[in-house]
């Protein structure tokens, strides 16, 4: 029965890899065209919105697990405010990959959205610290879940600059949160993961280097906000229910580099909302390194992330958040890669 579940479920997700494919398809015939500028990786005009595939996959899968999936639902009023406002997200972004909005106009609507998911009742109520274990947040819950999901929406979408590379890795991601999801019984955040990685299956032949089409603000944006609700929703597999670290060790690579960049050029004096070069993936990509090989590198980055969640699960509540000690050393290791290959190069961390 359950071989039976699971081959329904992957025939499922493979008839909305096959819808996605087909919107990206019309998204390079039917063209939002992004012009390379000097601080593109690409150098010529190519596709944006590619990520219109993958929305669109996910919002019908979630339209069929809302009418037949009772199992796997959240309660209707979280459920409808979390895909409202995914939606939401969604349609917003797609208005700035064709009009290209201010960035407090986005940072406004990423607001909205996250407070729509925590009025639906997503919010945080505990965190685990080293050797304390599980700790209650009380009304501290509320800006902590804002700040994390809004942060994650644009982590991920400020990391979107490289071939397959936020695809890549959010799809390998969501592949291993819906088996831990799976397995641990939570099945929204299954379901939920399996239709992202369906969605982006469709997308991603599309997007390896050389890119045919990018996915555009309406990709990035979409699957950050979607990654961090999860995080919150999966805040409750385990008995402890501190599994919030889930989502955020296994993007911790992509959530490194851009928090670490957003510090650097704050402290640098520099406008942190400004369009730059100067992540550590395109540090990377500028001095030598080749796109497959940095997109690659990040991809390595969540398979890793994925052994150590394996870990997390087993490991006591006390002891939980120390598993994020391993992902930081090797971020920081890559870091010194990166730094010593930018000096070599004779490069400059300057956005200018």
């Amino acid at each position: 029965m359950l071989l039976e579940a699971v081959l329904r479920h992957l025939a499922f997700a493979a008839g909305l890899a096959l819808l996605s494919a087909a919107v990206v398809r019309l998204m390079i015939a039917w063209p939002i065209l992004d012009h390379p500028n000097a601080r593109s990786s690409h150098t010529r005009p190519t596709p944006r919105g590619g990520g219109v595939g993958v929305v669109l996959a996910f919002v019908v899968g979630m339209a069929v697990l809302y009418a037949g999936a009772a199992f796997a639902r959240l309660p209707p009023p979280q459920f409808l405010g979390v895909i409202g406002a995914a939606i939401a997200i969604a349609g917003v972004s797609l208005w700035d990959d064709m009009k290209d909005l201010r960035f407090a106009v986005k940072l406004a609507a990423q607001a909205a959205a996250a407070l729509v998911a925590i009025g639906s009742g997503l919010v945080l109520d505990r965190v685990a610290l080293p050797w304390l274990g599980e700790v209650p947040l009380g009304w501290v819950g509320v800006p902590l879940t804002l700040f994390w999901i809004v942060g994650c929406t644009n982590a991920l979408n400020f990391m979107d600059g490289l071939d397959g590379l936020v695809g890549g890795s959010v799809f390998l991601a969501a592949v291993i949160l819906c088996v831990v999801a799976g397995d641990q019984g939570g099945w929204f955040v299954y379901a939920a993961a399996l239709l992202l990685a369906a969605g982006l299956a469709g997308f991603l032949p599309f997007n390896l280097h050389p890119a045919r089409i990018f996915m555009g603000d309406v990709g990035s944006q979409f699957l950050g906000f979607v990654m961090a609700v999860l995080a919150v929703a999966a805040a409750g597999f385990d008995a402890a229910q501190i599994s919030f670290l889930i989502v955020p060790l296994l993007l911790f690579g992509l959530l490194f580099d851009a928090a670490f960049t957003l510090v650097r050029r704050a402290l640098a004096g520099e406008r942190v909302a400004a369009a730059h070069r100067t992540h550590l993936y395109q540090m990377a990509q500028r001095s030598g390194l080749g796109v497959r090989t940095v997109a690659a590198v990040h991809w390595g980055f969540v398979l890793f992330h994925g052994a150590l969640v394996a870990l997390f699960l087993h490991l006591p509540p006390g002891a939980k958040p120390l598993v994020a000690l391993p992902a930081l050393a090797v971020q920081l290791a890559w870091l010194g890669i990166v730094a010593r290959r930018v000096r070599r190069a004779g490069l400059t961390w300057s956005a200018g």
